[in-house]
């Protein structure tokens, strides 16, 4: 493995993201001085919190998985991750409801969830379920540490016999097919493929492999933090602070001043910090105007698509939703067309609504509720630009409403006391390429060693941490690029957690 040259005692973190905050905890552990500077007032990045008239809004991800990797993270400074947060796991982990009023639990457990299945398809579906789960595990066995856990100097370490058991478990093949070989009913094909969206790829596209995003909701588990998904910032920061990273809050970067090869300072709006070495976690086009260049690429970065979400504290709920709850329309091959390649709005759309209050209700004011409503939709490069979106959104946020209205939230236009809307205009001025939170899609050019690499050409002793690199997109991999720049300064990885050890990683808006 490469790592960057020269000394490293002091490293400063640009950016107090999950990714940002998980390369500071790893880097304290081995030693360096951490300085982390953030732009805004709090850490979280994307994973960041509004409050409101007694609502809090968590602005970025929604779904909490993985665990085992936010506890590697605490684990570098000494603590573990039930030191710092409560988690409360999830049944079911969603809920999915479809167009022809049939609706489906999704649990974590293998024998309800099996029970589930055959209520809903019968004994055959049932028995597929149970071969499906097997390779799912197997699946993600196979990619965790060869092909995700991995920093990459060149596409030759793909040259493994890992690779040729992932082409035996049909991971080349196209996630749609493969998902459909064990469940022919098309509507638990979209529980376990739907997922393939934060990728940035259609499900009959997709690589089969990707089917580990499905592993990571519908085998690992789902949870969710008291004081809700901003929970999981807040503690990473302050496990870095009592570990003695120092923190600027509210300290845009405006340069990076540079001897030769090296990065010698990062320059903020209020002062200069010099530095060994430098973590960068801004998505690309910000990291790009900060290095002062471009890598060149044989084919342009394309980029996944966005979504828009409208975040609102109501006077009431409905019954039928749980934590999770993904709506799917009838409409499903159209739907990623529309948002992959004819840059339309969705005309039926699925959305994932998420319900926070259900587990945590003091995240609003006594009797009332939250509501989290993601609508994917075409990025700025495929569909309406940022300027399109100061026009389009106040008519898109009536049409979500009135289709959530149809789905069976009756009167949830006159519910609504406290609202916040995030378009791809807002995605934009945060400084995210095409528009979109879920950056470069995964296309076999863009994944693993073809990805954007988290060492910089020439730059000696700057590294990428963030959905833009190394794994890539979902709050999992971005919690491992954060590891893996970490690795790439000090030269040491930290202990893998043994079989069996996870306890309670997240997806949504990733970070």
């Amino acid at each position: 493995m490469r790592t960057v040259k020269g000394p490293t005692d002091h490293v400063v973190v640009v950016g107090a993201g999950l990714s940002g905050l998980a390369a500071a905890l790893h880097l304290l552990g081995a030693g360096r001085q951490v300085t982390v500077v953030e732009r805004a007032a709090l850490p979280g990045g994307r994973a960041g919190r509004i409050e409101s008239r007694g609502y809090h809004f968590d602005t970025g991800p929604t779904v909490l998985t993985m665990p085992d990797l936010i506890d590697e993270a605490f684990a570098a400074v000494g603590e573990r991750l039930t030191d710092r947060m409560e988690l409360r796991p999830l049944h079911p982990a969603y809920r999915a409801r479809f167009a022809d009023g049939s609706e489906l639990d999704v649990h974590t457990d293998a024998e309800a969830m099996t029970a589930e299945v055959e209520r809903f398809a019968g004994p055959g579906a049932a028995d597929g379920y149970r071969r499906l789960r097997r390779w799912l595990q197997q699946l993600y066995d196979v990619q965790r540490h060869r092909f995700i856990d991995t920093n990459f100097d060149s596409p030759l370490q793909l040259m493994h016999p890992d690779l040729a058991r992932l082409a035996a478990l049909g991971g080349f093949g196209r996630l749609d097919d493969r998902i459909g070989r064990f469940l022919p009913d098309a509507r638990l094909r979209r529980v376990f493929s739907f997922q393939a969206l934060y990728a940035g790829v259609p499900p009959a596209r997709a690589l089969a492999a990707y089917a580990v995003i499905a592993y990571m909701d519908t085998v690992a588990g789902v949870y969710f933090p008291r004081g809700g998904m901003y929970a999981l910032p807040r503690a990473m920061a302050d496990a870095a602070a009592d570990a003695g990273a120092a923190f600027r809050y509210g300290h845009p970067v405006t340069r990076l001043e540079r001897t030769g090869d090296r990065i010698t300072a990062v320059v903020t709006a209020q002062e200069r910090i010099p530095c060994d070495a430098v973590v960068l976690t801004p998505d690309l086009p910000v990291v790009h105007r900060l290095l002062g260049r471009r890598p060149r690429r044989p084919v342009r970065l394309r980029h996944a698509p966005s979504a828009v979400i409208l975040h609102a504290g109501t006077d009431r709920t409905w019954p039928r939703l749980a934590h999770h709850t993904l709506s799917f329309g009838v409409a499903w091959e159209r739907t990623f067309d529309e948002l992959t390649r004819t840059g339309r709005l969705m005309s039926d759309p699925s959305l994932l609504l998420t319900r926070p209050t259900a587990s945590d209700p003091q995240l609003a004011p006594p009797g009332r509720h939250l509501h989290y409503i993601l609508a994917p939709c075409p990025n700025t490069d495929t569909g309406p630009g940022a300027g399109e979106w100061r026009d389009l959104a106040p008519r898109y946020r009536d049409s979500l409403l009135a289709v959530l209205e149809r789905r069976g939230l009756t009167g949830i236009e006159s519910a609504i006391e406290e609202y916040r809307m995030v378009t791809p205009a807002d995605w934009t001025a945060q400084g995210l390429a095409a528009g979109t939170p879920f950056s470069a899609a995964h296309t076999f050019a863009q994944t693993g060693p073809f990805r954007p690499r988290n060492l910089v050409r020439g730059t000696a002793n700057a590294v990428l941490a963030g959905c833009g690199t190394t794994p890539g997109v979902g709050v999992p991999t971005v919690l491992i690029s954060g590891k893996l720049a970490a690795a790439r300064i000090t030269g040491l990885r930290p202990p893998r957690p043994t079989a069996g050890s996870s306890r309670p990683a997240t997806r949504g808006i990733p970070a």
